[in-house]
């Protein structure tokens, strides 16, 4: 009877000191959220599907500003930047519900985009891709005898789109278009579907950290060959020829055997 009573005794401490751990345990685990992650890459202008998506627990102290806990929250709505495998799709990234896919989701409010003709010139043999900046340089001849002259146009400008792709390629390789998208101000879109029509545009491929605005002044066909005057040696103009003495008659004499020499 004593060794049960005593069997029990132990039983029970070890039941009561079981459960004191598992309640110590379950206090000091974090508290969780739902995050809704991506199942895999999603590309700009993709409508979120079911499939697309999946919810993970995420620590209650590290969730990410703007993050969403439910499919349905997702589901349906348009993708506006690209989103990796497993990465939270945050509100910020995704369009309003009911504004569909596409680019257009992507154009922030007050924006346009405006697409231009291009080839492998214009285009920077098609490094021009989404994500890139450039600056417009237009090239106009004036009717009449009116010289032609070159302006930069837009600075920064950023490319939406390369052709119908909205991505560019996952290597780094160049993208040969016809058609480049570019994001710009209305009052801009104006200037650079005038000058599209007026005259020859050109992108200038920047660095992306570049966000230098310069004041370029432009230049005219005149100028060119005046800048070529510029390597003429100092204090001599480019068009000057050094002078060349006269030719002088000179006569020999000799007077009291001294030679004497006279010049005219």
């Amino acid at each position: 009877m004593a060794l049960a009573t005593a069997s029990g005794c132990l039983a029970a401490f070890l039941a009561m000191r079981y459960l004191r751990d598992q309640r110590m345990l379950m206090a000091a685990e974090p508290k969780a959220a739902s995050v809704v992650v991506a199942a895999r890459d999603l590309t700009v202008g993709t409508i979120v599907s079911a499939a697309d998506v999946r919810v993970v627990r995420w620590p209650l102290h590290a969730t990410p500003p703007g993050y969403l806990g439910t499919s349905e929250a997702v589901v349906g709505r348009g993708v506006i930047t690209p989103v990796r495998t497993n990465e939270p799709l945050l509100e910020g990234k995704l369009a309003a519900k009911g504004a569909g896919g596409g680019l257009s989701v992507t154009i922030p409010e007050g924006m346009r985009a405006v697409s231009v003709k291009v080839d492998e010139v214009i285009g920077v043999a098609g490094f021009v891709v989404p994500g890139t900046r450039v600056d417009v340089v237009v090239t106009l001849n004036p009717r009449g005898n009116g010289e032609s002259v070159t302006q930069v146009l837009l600075q920064n400008v950023p490319t939406l789109a390369a052709g119908a792709s909205t991505q560019p390629d996952a290597q780094g390789k160049p993208q040969r278009v016809t058609v480049i998208t570019l994001l710009v101000t209305p009052e801009h879109a104006e200037v650079l579907i005038l000058a599209a029509n007026e005259g020859r545009i050109q992108l200038a491929l920047r660095n992306t950290l570049d966000l230098a605005m310069l004041a370029p002044r432009g230049v005219r066909a005149g100028s060119l060959l005046r800048a070529g005057q510029g390597n003429a040696p100092a204090g001599r103009s480019a068009t000057q020829r050094p002078s060349v003495a006269p030719d002088r008659a000179v006569i020999e004499a000799y007077r009291g055997g001294v030679r004497t020499l006279i010049k005219f």
